[in-house]
């Protein structure tokens, strides 16, 4: 099955532990993974990898994508730089392409307002209400919360904020999230034979 590809927005001190869970067994679950940056020039992370993009964030478009993923960086807290990546996680929501945004990204899609109506979660509710955003109500204390076409997470759950992206996209059937949840989350033993066998491996 032809699938679209996914987005891993990545700029200069993104947070690169927080999506590499996810981006790598959506990889193996038949997903190409393509990087978009602020512009076509090479950005570095947080962990000083240098990632040269497959596109800038201009020649990004919903309808030719399955996910826009947004990893936490410094700059979301450091200024306005980033804002195009909350206005670019609107227009996929408004298309109905859904966005999961975890650490940072939670407060930069928080001063976008997409979190005022819609169940999240992030590093700390006082975090999220640092930013002035009207849906501290909706605040979630949870590993990972997901709400319609939207994921967040906090800095300490890649491996939840994986598995609700795997649910979201139906990239692999629930057994083998399951199992694939307890084997990266628990370190659970067991959960490697049942996630070969639920995978058909």
């Amino acid at each position: 099955m032809t699938r679209k590809p996914v987005h891993l927005a990545v700029y200069d001190t993104f947070a690169d532990w927080e999506t590499g869970h996810a981006t790598a067994h959506l990889a193996l679950a038949g997903y190409e993974v393509r990087t978009v940056a602020p512009t076509g020039a090479s950005v570095t992370s947080v962990g000083g990898l240098r990632v040269l993009p497959g596109l800038a964030l201009d020649e990004l478009r919903p309808e030719d994508s399955a996910l826009l993923i947004l990893p936490g960086a410094g700059l979301w807290d450091e200024g306005d730089d980033l804002a195009p990546f909350a206005r670019t996680a609107r227009a996929f929501l408004d298309a109905g392409v859904p966005v999961a945004a975890i650490c940072g990204a939670t407060a930069g899609i928080a001063r976008e307002g997409l979190l005022d109506e819609r169940a999240h979660t992030s590093a700390a509710s006082f975090y999220l209400a640092a930013t002035g955003y009207a849906g501290g109500a909706r605040y979630v204390e949870a590993d990972a919360v997901t709400d319609g076409r939207l994921v967040t997470a906090g800095p300490t759950e890649p491996v939840a904020f994986a598995r609700e992206v795997f649910r979201l996209l139906g990239a692999y059937d629930e057994p083998a999230t399951d199992a694939w949840y307890r084997l990266f989350h628990d370190s659970d033993p067991q959960a490697y034979a049942e996630l070969e066998e639920a995978l058909g491996r």
